[in-house]
């Protein structure tokens, strides 16, 4: 490819947008959004940016997707879905190459179970090594659920999701059982499959008494789609399974402690705190 080739291509952004509604994206994702050519977005993703004009409003747009903006420049909004991403893969690679810039938007972080590792497959598959990638963090719903419980993170800790989708139920267990022997903090994503099952797995590594916590679509508010509001729950691993009705759907997480993450109350509700490393100020 030429230089002058190069120059005439856009770029392939794959932006997190952390849970989703304005107020929790970072400003990069909301610039690389607005400004885009093409915009690649799920109808719920859709209606989220749309709350702060990031994306213009849904009267805006036409049949065919496209929408005029303020400046008298048009962008183009694509419905994304589960079943499409290959697809989408590739006529985002084409508009690249045509010189748009592409905002493939992807839930959470792209890096933590998002959409970038399938946009890299993809331009291996394609040999699109002419297409220039940048990945746009995000906020994931272990740090989104983590803020909303405390500082059940502040030590190591990994993530584990229960989809067997693409791994096996053998390997999902293995990984909680190494996790729950190392002393990890473990977020696990993707509730909705077999959650009973790993809490089991993991109450033969870990004490029954160690503090849990359970949240559904942390940063979404009043927008929450698992149960009617966002949610979290502080319990034990002994009783996590108890509280069935807090595991709402895709959207659901559970935090599970370690020996030395404690339940810490003020006046207005109660935390999750995992030390550091000391637990007196002078350590610090």
């Amino acid at each position: 490819m030429s230089a002058s080739d190069s120059a005439d291509m856009g770029t392939l952004y794959v932006v997190g947008i952390g849970p989703g509604l304005p107020h929790a994206m970072t400003q990069r994702a909301k610039d690389v959004i607005t400004s885009a050519d093409c915009v690649i977005a799920s109808n719920l993703y859709q209606e989220f940016l749309r709350r702060d004009g990031t994306l213009p409003p849904e009267e805006a747009v036409t049949d065919g997707g496209v929408a005029a903006r303020p400046n008298g420049t048009e962008q183009e909004i694509v419905r994304s879905s589960m079943g499409q991403q290959v697809e989408l893969a590739v006529e985002a690679f084409e508009r690249v190459r045509d010189g748009q810039d592409v905002a493939h938007v992807s839930g959470g972080d792209p890096n933590v179970y998002g959409k970038s590792d399938l946009l890299f497959l993809m331009a291996e598959e394609e040999e699109a090594y002419d297409i220039p990638i940048e990945i746009v963090p995000g906020v994931t719903a272990a740090l989104g659920g983590a803020a909303n419980l405390g500082a059940p993170l502040s030590n190591d800790f990994c993530t584990v999701s229960l989809s067997d989708k693409w791994r096996g139920w053998k390997e999902i267990e293995e990984k909680l059982r190494a996790a729950a022997i190392s002393g990890f903090v473990v977020v696990l994503y993707n509730c909705w499959r077999d959650y009973e099952r790993a809490i089991d797995v993991l109450r033969e590594e870990r004490a029954d008494d160690v503090p849990v916590g359970i949240f559904n679509d942390a940063g979404r508010g009043d927008a929450g789609r698992n149960l009617e509001d966002e949610t979290h729950t502080v319990t034990t691993l002994g009783a996590a399974t108890e509280h069935d009705e807090k595991v709402g759907g895709m959207g659901t997480s559970i935090v599970v402690g370690t020996a030395e993450t404690e339940v810490w109350e003020n006046d207005h509700e109660e935390y999750l705190v995992t030390p550091r490393g000391g637990r007196d100020v002078e350590d610090f």
